[in-house]
């Protein structure tokens, strides 16, 4: 009977470990835009790494949309005016991680650059909170539509 009482409890515990385990995982892996810790993170490191190009105040470099004499385009803003709603947090992600050059065509001038290896995937993730907690309601439902992870 004891023996039984001794599985019991490690089968409760493993069960639950496994639950802890699988909640901290996709706690890890959200991108909150209302989560106000995440959102203050993301504020500084968009600071310290983005705002260079993509502006302080989210608002991109001018004539955004017509290229530099070398090809490339002005980084583009991250406020409702851009196109950054556009995307999908996942995509979002992938490009920031990896860089542009990556997911556009062979002859796609960039210099967006890839962060893999500056910064974690947690503060790629508060840097997209960050700039999703500076939407509007609508832009963010809109955004929300595309699809969340």
């Amino acid at each position: 009977m004891r023996r039984r009482s001794f599985a019991a409890v490690i089968a409760l515990l493993a069960a639950a470990s496994a639950v802890g385990g699988m909640w901290a995982w996709r706690q890890g892996r959200s991108i909150d835009p209302d989560n106000p810790d995440q959102v203050a993170r993301g504020a500084l490191l968009y600071a310290a790494h983005c705002a260079q190009c993509h502006g302080v105040r989210l608002e991109g470099e001018p004539n955004w949309q017509t290229r530099k004499p070398s090809g490339e385009l002005p980084a583009p803003p991250h406020d409702p005016s851009g196109h950054t709603w556009h995307h999908t947090d996942e995509q979002l992600f992938a490009i920031t991680k990896h860089g542009m050059a990556r997911y556009a065509p062979p002859d796609y001038k960039t210099a967006m650059p890839a962060f893999v290896g500056k910064l974690s995937d947690s503060d790629i993730r508060a840097v997209i909170a960050y700039i999703e907690s500076t939407w509007p309601e609508g832009i963010r439902r809109r955004q929300r539509s595309l699809g969340r992870n």
